[in-house]
């Protein structure tokens, strides 16, 4: 199993503000959402769009090329449920947000 990789302070992740961070060179988006922080790949499975410049709605982002809607928390497009942005498990500890990638 590899070990969570540091991507940043939770201070520095504001709610509902999604932030794109790099770890291993891998686009993730990562959310905050009250004390809970989700992380997804950064890339609409439909055509690799950035959700990072999507809209946020509760826990459902919007991808900004073609409106595909995500729950950030399982990764599902709320139209087709076989269709899924990658989710990545998130530690917090310390101050520190990890992401299992």
């Amino acid at each position: 199993m590899n070990p969570a990789e540091e991507v940043c302070e939770l201070a520095a992740l504001p709610e509902g503000k999604p932030l794109a961070v790099f770890p291993r060179g891998l686009p993730v988006l990562l959310v905050r959402r009250g004390n809970e922080v989700f992380a997804l790949e950064n890339r609409c499975p439909h055509m690799g769009c950035p959700l990072a410049a999507g809209a946020l709605e509760g826990y459902i982002l919007q991808c900004p090329c073609h409106d595909w809607r995500f729950d950030i928390r399982d990764g599902k497009f709320l139209n087709a449920a076989e269709i899924k942005a990658r989710v990545y498990a998130v530690e917090i500890s310390g101050g520190k947000v990890r992401v299992r990638i």
